[in-house]
């Protein structure tokens, strides 16, 4: 079968994700309704691939002593990536024809493995990045240099958002690099409902991204006293919660449905979120359009690469007033609510924002890589 002709045969995909992503694990906490908000039946739908002329194979996560527990983690802190996952999956990269990454710490961690392993041929890989240039300057200059070397040796790079790539560009010039737009499932949509004109307004807002910006937020909210805000968080700062009125709310869904109910309840999403180059926000705001709720987000992390000013509500990131006076732009009109939560849910779907899309175009790329190292 390794020997048999590309043509004749699926393109062997090894998707080797972070440790805590075993395809097994993910596929029985999302039949139990543990993995929250709208996801995959497999971590970040790169299954779909099989119906576009690949197997996939996900990476396992070996079950850990206390020992190898601290050692990998400890390693990983010291190198700024996963090198022993990698090292535990290297049998099943070596069976694939190309890699997908998902984050800088695997690829780093595979580009690190076949590097030791010398004589080892090495599958083509689609290094995936999304906070590594976030981070890049507050990176010690060894480990920048590491990072450096190893980023020369990736097939392509890909990103999320059109901030992280153009520094790309301009870090790494000579290695090919793209942007691949992130999706969700968007097989199943909520049709935006009119809502008639009432002095209260239902806010949400979700996510642990550490860009959230929940001290602004929470002083956009701050005197509104017909705003009610509900958040969800594992990473909100006790202290805004602290300072928060009445009308603001620290909630913790405990289940699936739980999270999708406050979808339900919610007049608008709001997300405050810091100068970032990832794309921060950009899977809540894609089930808010999908669920049917209007958006308003900072304006800021390549975000405007999904979706425009007609399908969301875009303000300056750090600004406190103009956040409060957006929200109550749209407080005072439902139907402008109604019409940009109609326009953000027609983005969405096969052949627009999608994990179908983000699918394909790995596989794309795949079949680009592999007919160039033919040719």
């Amino acid at each position: 079968m390794k020997d048999q002709p590309l043509a004749k045969r699926p393109i062997r995909v090894f998707a080797h994700l972070a440790y805590g992503y075993d395809g097994t694990s993910w596929n029985r906490k999302w039949k139990n309704g543990k993995i929250f908000g709208i996801n995959e039946p497999f971590p970040y739908g790169y299954y779909r691939a099989t119906e576009m002329g690949c197997s996939v194979v996900y990476s396992q996560d070996l079950t850990e002593t206390v020992v190898g527990k601290f050692f990998r983690l400890g390693l990983r802190a010291l190198l700024g990536f996963d090198l022993v996952h990698a090292w535990r999956n290297f049998a099943g990269m070596r069976q694939a024809d190309v890699i997908w990454t998902h984050t800088e710490s695997q690829f780093l961690g595979i580009l690190m493995l076949f590097r030791l392993k010398s004589r080892a041929p090495r599958p083509k890989l689609i290094a995936q990045s999304i906070w590594l240039f976030d981070h890049w300057m507050q990176c010690s200059r060894p480990r920048r240099w590491l990072f450096s070397q190893l980023i020369q040796q990736a097939d392509i790079l890909t990103f999320h958002s059109p901030e992280n790539l153009s520094v790309a560009k301009r870090l790494f010039p000579d290695v090919p690099s793209e942007l691949v737009l992130f999706g969700i499932a968007a097989e199943t949509k909520i049709a935006p409902s009119t809502r008639p004109p009432r002095r209260e307004l239902n806010i949400i807002s979700l996510g642990n991204d550490v860009h959230r910006d929940w001290k602004l937020l929470a002083d956009a909210i701050s005197g509104q006293q017909h705003w009610f805000l509900k958040i969800a968080s594992r990473t909100i700062d006790p202290s805004v919660m602290a300072r928060a009125g009445h009308h603001i709310e620290l909630v913790s869904p405990q289940a699936n449905e739980e999270l999708l109910a406050l979808y339900k309840w919610a007049d608008l999403l709001v997300l405050a979120i810091e100068p970032n180059l990832h794309a921060s926000g950009i899977t809540v705001i894609q089930e808010a359009a999908l669920l049917g709720v209007p958006v308003v987000c900072s304006d800021c992390g390549g975000l405007r690469a999904y979706f425009s000013d007609d399908e969301v509500r875009f303000v300056p990131p750090q600004n406190a007033a103009a956040l409060r006076e957006a929200i109550q732009a749209l407080a005072d009109r439902p139907d402008l609510r109604f019409a940009m939560a109609q326009k953000a849910q027609n983005r969405m779907g096969p052949h627009g924002l999608s994990s179908e899309s983000f699918v394909r175009r790995h596989v794309e790329l795949s079949r680009d890589l592999l007919r160039f190292a033919k040719a």
